[in-house]
């Protein structure tokens, strides 16, 4: 899937920091496409940081969104739905 491609493209410093300032659904989504071992260590992961600052956070997101956008540009990955439909990252 699109989001497992990202996930082995992303340093998983970048991601644990990323992961740590968003929605508990985003963080489910996201632990859901790795495999068991991988997201507990990620949620240890994230413990283990502590306070991050919040402009630390929205750095990491916006790395992982340039991955993104250079993953699509590669035809490895598509943000488009069936339907037309753009997601947001």
């Amino acid at each position: 899937t699109a989001i497992k491609e990202v996930l082995s493209k992303v340093d998983r410093k970048i991601l644990t920091t990323a992961l740590k300032g968003t929605s508990d659904q985003l963080k489910n989504h996201i632990l859901g496409a790795m495999s068991q071992r991988g997201a507990e260590m990620l949620r240890e992961d994230m413990d283990a940081l502590g306070p991050i600052k919040i402009k630390e956070v929205e750095a990491s997101q916006q790395q992982i969104i340039a991955v993104i956008r250079q993953l699509e540009g590669e035809g490895a990955i598509s943000l488009k739905g069936t339907a037309g439909e753009q997601y947001v990252v």
